[in-house]
């Protein structure tokens, strides 16, 4: 039934998410013809709801996934940019959003309740693909290279006047040194930031010390002196932009957080093309692919859906 009243239940979806102040993303977002190895799948027919969550990566993963099933002549309702991690799955489990990109260890830690991350990338992904299939109905495809995970990063200077490599070197720090810039849902995971001081024997700061803003300001209140350290993913391009320094984890507190495109079971049965579809873009993406994505939107100032679509005409998959 589901299926039957997919387009119309897409609709609803998307009033449902507004309504219950769940902004989503929208808005045109170009497509084109698909090109290169996958210039024979088609999608016509599809009604699918794509979701991401509401910050850099996550946006331009979502809308890289409209533009490809666009592209493929699937009718796409476009709801990226749901503010928050738990709204996004909430959305995926109802089966309000029918696909997403999403991250192993955020699977893991955080939905599937578990405590222990499982330090082999690949095993971790089959433990998460196995448990959210048997539990939820959901399809885990093939990880891409791209590992997202957190750390923390300094300024070069910092880096280099007080010898920083590993979150352990944050202890050579003079206390008055040791400032941090974080964001609320990272200062509150259990794989975040309290526990990483606890893993890495580090003194809490006190409330002076410690400063919550939003994710996007970290990066620019870490090069403007605002705090010595801050929060960071691994495939932000302003790592690079900033000339800013992450620091290695070399205890392997933070979880593997590999990229992997996930579906509910009923759409990929119905459409098993759409692992093909997708194949090019998990092959694709390494950390540095990613930089260099999200530096365009975060740094250059250029729109999401322009850079999805140029990036999916670069890879030629699409034209």
């Amino acid at each position: 039934m589901r299926k039957l009243l997919s387009a119309v239940t897409a609709v609803v979806a998307s009033v449902s998410l507004v309504s219950c102040g769940l902004g989503t993303g929208g808005g045109f977002t170009p497509s084109g013809e698909l090109a290169g190895e996958v210039s024979e799948i088609d999608l016509d027919g599809l009604n699918i709801a794509v979701g991401s969550k509401n910050f850099t990566e996550q946006i331009l993963l979502g809308k890289i996934a409209v533009v490809l099933f666009q592209s493929a002549g699937a009718n796409v309702n476009d709801l990226t940019n749901i503010p928050g991690s738990t709204s996004s799955r909430q959305a995926q489990i109802t089966g309000d959003v029918d696909f997403g990109f999403e991250y192993t260890g955020t699977a893991w830690i955080t939905y599937l309740g578990e405590t222990d991350p499982i330090p082999d990338e690949q095993a971790q992904y089959e433990a998460v693909r196995d448990a959210d299939l048997a539990q939820n109905d959901l399809v885990w495809l093939p990880p891409a290279p791209m590992n997202n995970t957190y750390s923390m990063a300094v300024t070069r200077e910092n880096a280099e006047e007080y010898g920083l490599e590993t979150l352990g070197d944050i202890a050579k720090l003079p206390p008055e040194k040791q400032t941090y810039c974080v964001e609320g849902e990272f200062n509150a995971r259990n794989d975040g930031f309290g526990p990483m001081l606890e893993a890495y024997e580090l003194t809490p700061p006190d409330s002076g010390r410690l400063s919550i803003v939003d994710t996007g300001a970290i990066y620019a209140a870490i090069d403007g002196g605002t705090c010595t350290m801050g929060e960071v993913f691994l495939t932000d391009g302003r790592i690079p932009a900033l000339d800013l320094v992450a620091l290695d984890d070399p205890r392997s507190f933070f979880p593997k957080y590999n990229m992997a495109p996930v579906i509910d079971r009923e759409v990929l049965e119905e459409y098993p093309q759409i692992a093909d579809l997708l194949q090019p873009i998990t092959e694709d993406l390494t950390n540095e692919r990613m930089q260099e994505l999200n530096a365009r939107v975060d740094v250059a100032g250029e729109d999401y859906a322009d850079v999805a679509y140029e990036y999916l005409v670069e890879l030629g998959v699409v034209e």
